[in-house]
């Protein structure tokens, strides 16, 4: 599958775990991550504070939070390709915990 190069413009917090991401062709998309949020890396994520802390990282432009947990804009953008694959891998971090 071709990695299809997209920007986002905003990201932003409308309800706990879920981000609303803005990207530069003006799509839209809310994005509930509530399940991935397991394992060393996403696990901190479900501390509301840290959750709401969401910002663009001005290099990589990816949605990143204080801890380094990020997402690249393409997997954002095509959410509901990647979704169940993410879901599955959290699952996966969370019974090796």
């Amino acid at each position: 599958m071709k990695h299809q190069i997209v920007k986002i413009k905003s990201v932003t917090v409308p309800k706990l775990y879920k981000i609303k991401v803005t990207f530069d062709d003006a799509t839209e998309k809310t994005i509930d991550l509530e399940q991935l949020l397991t394992g060393p890396m996403y696990g901190p994520l479900k501390d509301p504070v840290v959750f709401k802390a969401v910002t663009i990282d001005p290099e990589a432009a990816t949605v990143v939070w204080p801890n380094g947990a990020d997402f690249d804009p393409e997997t954002l953008y095509k959410w509901d390709l990647y979704e169940h694959e993410l879901k599955d891998r959290a699952l996966q971090w969370n019974s090796s915990s």
